[in-house]
């Protein structure tokens, strides 16, 4: 088990590879987990199948590394190969069953105005919590549909009023007071934790992308 520090606000990131850093982890005591997986043209080499097969381990290893008192929190576009979609809320759903884990929300992020027409990626983001033992409470409940993700420091990362509406649910719904995003790419996520007053610890395999997750910061209006 990893015992977390639980004062801060603090920002750890570590420049490795995230799955075996989880299973070395072991349990994140004290953490949930906001993350978006890489997509399958961060990883060309798999092949669709391989990414698949690749995505739905490492969902079921994220899921696997939070605690009971802990929730699992996935921002997923939708893309489209060969003119077919690939549902990536299905898949990380499919890894929480084998992880023993409950969907607690299932929502839709605009990543751009509805009607926009797009070609290969969604213009939606899912936005899926899954805990093992925690049940939500109705009087926190947040809308379904976010209508805008928010500034993205990135192409592909995921938008600050995505990452805050995470966050936010983390600490209304949960113990936990440390936020671990195991692909964390520009740190947006790790930025809006602390902002919150969250601990953050985040992994990326690529030492650019850590340097910027140490780097970034966000003002939260309101």
């Amino acid at each position: 088990m990893t015992t977390l520090s639980t004062t801060g606000p603090t920002r750890t990131v570590h420049h490795g590879d995230a799955l075996p850093w989880l299973r070395a982890a072991g349990t994140l005591a004290g953490a949930s987990v906001v993350t978006s997986l890489p997509d399958v043209s961060e990883l060309p080499a798999l092949g669709i199948d391989g990414w698949r097969r690749w995505f739905e381990e490492a969902a079921f290893v994220t899921m696997q590394a939070v605690p009971d008192e802990g929730v699992a929190i996935f921002f997923q576009s939708d893309v489209r190969r060969s003119g077919l979609w690939i549902d990536k809320g299905s898949l990380v759903s499919r890894a929480a069953e084998r992880a023993g884990m409950a969907v607690l929300f299932h929502k839709i992020v605009c990543r751009k105005p509805a009607g926009t027409l797009t070609r290969g990626r969604a213009s939606y983001s899912h936005l899926l919590g899954f805990a093992r033992v925690l049940r939500p409470t109705l009087r926190n409940a947040t809308p379904d549909v976010l209508p805008d993700a928010g500034v993205q420091p990135g192409v592909k990362s995921m938008g600050v009023l995505a990452c805050v509406d995470a966050c936010r649910f983390v600490i209304a719904e949960t113990t936990t007071r440390t936020i671990v995003d195991p692909f964390c790419g520009w740190g947006t996520v790790l930025a809006v934790a602390n902002a919150l007053g969250l601990n953050a610890m985040g992994v990326d395999v690529s030492a650019r992308m850590c340097e910027r997750a140490r780097r970034l910061t966000v003002t939260l209006r309101g």
